[in-house]
């Protein structure tokens, strides 16, 4: 998970193979034309969302969350229990 002023980006990373299986961000042209504001919590919402339905996708149940520093609150937060919501185990 990476969190700046504007925008959220959540990936799903394989350490050992070094490959990225699914990612979502506030970044992406379907999402900046959807709300324009990719710093709401609303936003960080539908990208746990989006990013546990491609998780699925490709097959991926499980994973280890890695906030990335940042405090579990706000943006982090409702981004993480989206996707637990959508059906990805933590």
């Amino acid at each position: 998970m990476f969190r700046s002023n504007k925008h959220l980006v959540l990936q799903l990373i394989d350490d050992e193979a070094g490959r990225t299986l699914a990612a979502a961000s506030t970044n992406e042209p379907t999402e900046r034309a959807a709300d324009g504001n990719g710093s709401s919590v609303a936003a960080a919402a539908r990208m746990g969302q989006l990013v546990a339905e491609r998780a699925k996708a490709a097959g991926i149940e499980k994973v280890v969350f890695d906030r990335g520093g940042f405090a579990y609150h706000g943006r982090v937060a409702a981004a993480a229990d989206a996707a637990r919501a959508a059906g990805l185990e933590f």
